[in-house]
């Protein structure tokens, strides 16, 4: 029996601050956890008083939670790995550790969440929560009435062996549209386009769940507001007990997101 003062060794480290409940799990397999000077495993519990450290550094509880909306530039790269040129880190450069709330790829612009609350990252990232993602997309031929109910209809993307789940699209004009997704396979949208023949020419996130980007310039950032943060923990409030999904810091390639 589990002692009632103890937390999971992922939670302790996420509740740190220090990255998702998730990268803990792949740090701790990785043999780069210890609790007391020891080596770990998944599954181990910490008590209070432990000294738990990653990389021989002790992890500490992290009072100062953070909240970031930014609105990321084309060519920034949504990843904490700070030898990557162009990390999304070192782009932001807050004076808190914070890492990414999901993915944004690369030639894709908008909203990205940051945080150092690893425990809200967990429940957002939960699989079967149907939070929604808002996306405004450029593509290189007419958006015609036959794509839109077949991109909102769902549609088979054989390399991950998956179907798209049904979701609202809007013409917004000859060559753009509207998408609202519930779900974050790799380049999704993109791969979604390419199967009906058509190809992204620009894609931007407008939103995610209740926090939307407005009128945040490219390239800056702003703290989420105490109305939206307030929204954003009662929409996860019931993820507690949502099937995990795999964080998309740790897959190689099946789940980015778009």
């Amino acid at each position: 029996m589990n002692h009632p003062d103890s937390t999971r060794l992922n939670k302790a480290i996420s509740d740190s601050g220090y990255c998702s409940r998730r990268q803990a799990d792949t740090l701790i397999e990785q043999g780069r956890v210890t609790i007391n000077g020891k080596a770990t495993s998944l599954g181990d519990r910490v008590m209070p008083g432990d000294t738990v450290e990653v990389d021989g550094k002790t992890v500490r509880s992290n009072d100062n939670l953070v909240y970031i909306a930014l609105n990321k530039p084309v060519g920034i790269t949504c990843t904490t790995d700070q030898r990557v040129e162009g990390n999304v880190v070192d782009f932001i450069g807050h004076k808190e550790r914070i890492f990414h709330v999901g993915r944004l790829d690369k030639p894709s612009e908008g909203l990205l969440l940051m945080t150092n609350d690893g425990d809200i990252v967990n429940k957002i990232l939960r699989a079967g929560n149907k939070h929604e993602k808002e996306y405004i997309v450029k593509v290189d031929r007419p958006v015609t009435d036959d794509f839109i109910k077949k991109m909102s209809g769902g549609i088979p993307l054989h390399e991950l062996e998956a179907t798209t789940k049904k979701c609202k699209v809007e013409r917004l004009s000859r060559f753009s549209f509207r998408i609202i997704l519930v779900q974050g396979l790799n380049r999704q949208i993109r791969r979604m386009c390419e199967y009906l023949g058509y190809e992204v020419i620009e894609l931007r996130r407008e939103r995610i769940m209740n926090i939307s980007l407005g009128d945040l310039p490219i390239g800056e950032w702003r703290d989420v507001t105490k109305e939206e943060l307030n929204g954003l923990k009662k929409a996860v409030t019931t993820s507690e007990n949502a099937p995990a999904a795999k964080n998309i810091e740790q897959t190689r390639g099946k789940r980015r997101r778009d």
